[in-house]
């Protein structure tokens, strides 16, 4: 197109003949995942808030309706007008006519999430969610054939064909069309793998994101349609805390495991898992050292492991309520433990070593960073952080010995007090070296000396666990060489004493940084003395603690007679004089007179 001047000075375009040119400029584009998460994520969705969000696309699509132009009719009187490819095509075309079909996919996709959370408590709504859907799928299907008119780029309907079979995928996964569904799903995730692959790097993360919510739907849709290994993903998914609310699917899934955890067997007793919340959290646990074993980071191994603790802690306090619900349970004999007090103390035993296997986690990651010297938290790693840390283990330990139902289980106590030794010799070791640090090697070397017994009764105990003992085995090398450090730096100190008494012995001149004040009973040549600013005293003198000023309080007023001083203060004299004119008129008329 080229522009011409007429005779006012007017601009005016001309059309030329090379139309294609002009057309490849003049095409529309849309960002359209980049729009609905920045919209979603300031709208509402950050919070799970879905009518919030479908307020806001209500909003905004009257208001482009107005700019744009394109009202459906007016107060009165209702006319549908849709966004069409003669807009698209139209002089005056802009990007924002493309926004109005997206917002009303937005707004039924909006309010169909709206309904899924309510439909919890009120059923018969699943079936309105399931029209929305519809509603939000045929705007997406208008918004796709938008932009594959010719009027919009590649990316645009690129983007347009990923929105509308993500649409499409959520819908059939409602209406549990699971093949279906999954095609739609997969097509969506191949298209958006591919943008994020042709993107610059900065661009790539709103792509990446929705891939990654994309998983959940396709192992779920493998999982119905027959594939076995889609319910240990489930289970591991869950157990990684990428999937959430997920209990329902949770269910379905725990039906292809081995006996539908009905039953649960621990040192030799069989117990039947009623709870829910418990078998659920039972499933979980069967692939968690799978999960544990294919996390690349320490830090990934240690999330797993919080997130299985805390659907722990739901499961004993499911099994808790039972027990407070039922009165027949508080009142089970205590010879025999009950089935449900038995699975809470498998279930407090099972939440105790999980958590001495994220603790053991923190202190490989505190021991990689104290030889690497790198800071965790902005802090540099010492000697006492990990002796804290076996401290919190042995704790632990301490409570799996206290467990309800097994302080007289002789077996039991003997297995854990072999692994309580193990420890014990770690953190006489890292105690062996705060002490070493404060320059007591008398203490430091018997510290060494009580975790060398410890290493050598838990490696003659043929421990079970093969990492605790490859682990004592280093450490009984370490404790050899650390022997002989403490032992050098106390003959050196001892070294360095006896210099300092030669020195004084000598006669001669020696500075000494002991103010005059603290050393009066030995005499030396100090230069310092007879200097500008000798070391007589130090200044401010330190702080010292003093008794406090004592409270008194007077309990005994209440319950002592005073004599009366009533004489001697006048206060009777007082009393036996007239009352003022009153008693005046009372004499002289010969009131008040007594008759004696």
């Amino acid at each position: 197109m080229v522009v011409l001047e007429d005779e006012a000075g007017d601009a005016k375009p001309v059309p030329t003949e090379d139309k294609e040119e002009g057309k490849a400029t003049n095409l529309l584009t849309l960002e359209i995942f980049r729009i609905i998460k920045d919209a979603q994520q300031q709208h509402g969705l950050r919070h799970g808030d879905y009518q919030r969000y479908r307020g806001y696309c209500s909003r905004r699509l009257r208001r482009l309706r107005k700019v744009l132009k394109i009202p459906q009719g007016d107060r009165r009187h209702y006319r549908r007008r849709d966004v069409t490819t003669v807009h698209l095509t139209a002089a005056n075309a802009e990007n924002r006519l493309l926004g109005v079909p997206l917002l009303q996919a937005e707004r039924a996709w909006a309010h169909a999430m709206q309904l899924r959370q309510e439909a919890n408590t009120e059923p018969r709504k699943k079936f309105h969610l399931i029209a929305r859907l519809k509603k939000a799928c045929s705007h997406a299907q208008t918004l796709l054939q938008l932009c594959e008119s010719g009027a919009c780029d590649a990316r645009t309907q690129l983007e347009a064909g990923a929105y509308a079979a993500w649409l499409g995928g959520a819908l059939l996964l409602e209406l549990q069309q699971w093949r279906r569904a999954a095609d739609s799903l997969q097509r969506a995730q191949l298209v958006l793998d591919n943008l994020s692959a042709a993107l610059p790097e900065d661009e790539r993360l709103v792509y990446k994101q929705k891939v990654e919510e994309l998983k959940p739907s396709l192992r779920y849709c493998a999982y119905n349609i027959g594939d076995e290994s889609a319910a240990g993903d489930l289970v591991a998914m869950r157990g990684q805390g990428l999937i959430e609310n997920l209990d329902s699917l949770m269910a379905q899934a725990k039906e292809s495991r081995s006996g539908i955890m009905h039953e649960v067997e621990w040192r030799g007793r069989r117990v039947t898992v009623r709870p829910e919340k418990v078998r659920l959290f039972l499933i979980a646990l069967q692939d968690l050292d799978k999960s544990v074993a294919n996390a690349q980071t320490v830090e990934a191994k240690i999330d797993i492991l919080e997130n299985i603790l805390m659907d722990c802690k739901d499961a004993i306090s499911a099994i808790k309520d039972e027990i407070k619900s039922d009165p027949k349970l508080k009142s089970a004999s205590e010879l025999q433990m009950s089935g449900i007090n038995y699975l809470l103390s498998y279930l407090m035993y099972l939440r105790l070593v999980r958590t001495i296997d994220r603790n053991n986690l923190l202190v490989q990651q505190a021991e990689h960073a104290r030889k690497n010297n790198i800071q965790i938290d902005g802090k540099k790693v010492r000697p006492h952080d990990l002796t804290r840390l076996y401290e919190i283990i042995l704790q632990n330990f301490t409570e799996l010995q206290q467990l309800p139902g097994f302080e007289s289980d002789a077996v039991y106590q003997q297995e854990i007090e072999t692994q309580m030794k193990a420890y014990r010799a770690f953190r006489c070791y890292y105690i062996a070296q705060v002490l070493t640090g404060l320059r007591r090697f008398r203490e430091a070397l018997a510290m060494l000396e009580r975790c060398d017994s410890y290493v050598t009764e838990s490696i003659a105990s043929k421990l079970t666990d093969k990492q605790l003992l490859d682990k004592l085995q280093i450490l009984k090398k370490d404790i050899e060489s650390c022997k002989f450090e403490v032992h050098a730096d106390s003959v050196l100190e001892d070294d360095e004493d006896q210099e300092e008494e030669n020195k004084y012995m000598s006669g001669k001149p020696h500075k000494d940084k002991k103010p005059l004040v603290d050393r009066l009973d030995e005499y030396r040549e100090d230069t310092q003395v007879l200097t500008k600013n000798p070391n007589i005293y130090k200044m401010p003198p330190p702080m010292e603690a003093i008794p406090c000023k004592p409270l008194f309080f007077d309990l005994a007023s209440n319950f002592i007679e005073f004599p009366n001083l009533d004489d001697k203060t006048g206060a009777a004299d007082s009393k036996k004089q007239g009352a003022g004119l009153t008693g005046l008129v009372k004499g002289f008329l010969g009131w008040g007179k007594s008759d004696k």
